[in-house]
């Protein structure tokens, strides 16, 4: 069983940054692909980011590619989303995911054993 826990989110005014960080444990974060997806109130969970076992791969929503970059320390069993150019539209709950499934994209929700509970994200205008 994989535990994971969120950290780093809060209150940040539109263009500025933020850094969440989810560390894992209780499994081989090494053979986990992770994922970063983000719910705002009223609508649906939607995919942020994913990255490979080893980090080789990673994808991004077009929402955010350019802005937010996900990378990993397997020796720190922990994953990172470094959030910059942060807009209002980026408010949300930040959740941290994991899946062993070789072969996955990574790009869906229902592809993840494992989910952290979550980290609030607030983008002020």
């Amino acid at each position: 069983q994989v535990q994971l826990v969120e950290s780093g989110g809060g209150l940040v005014q539109a263009g500025g940054s933020l850094r969440l960080s989810c560390a894992a444990s209780g499994g081989t974060f090494r053979r986990l692909r992770m994922g970063w997806f983000r719910q705002a109130p009223g609508k649906e969970r939607e995919f942020v980011a994913t990255i490979s076992w080893g980090g080789g791969s990673t994808y991004y929503a077009d929402s955010v590619k350019g802005r937010f970059t996900i990378s990993r320390d397997n020796s720190k069993n922990t994953v990172y989303l470094q959030m910059s150019s942060l807009k209002p539209e980026d408010t949300g709950v930040y959740y941290c995911a994991a899946e062993s499934t070789y072969g996955s994209t990574g790009l869906t929700p229902g592809e993840y054993d494992y989910w952290g509970q979550g980290t609030q994200v607030t983008v002020s205008s």
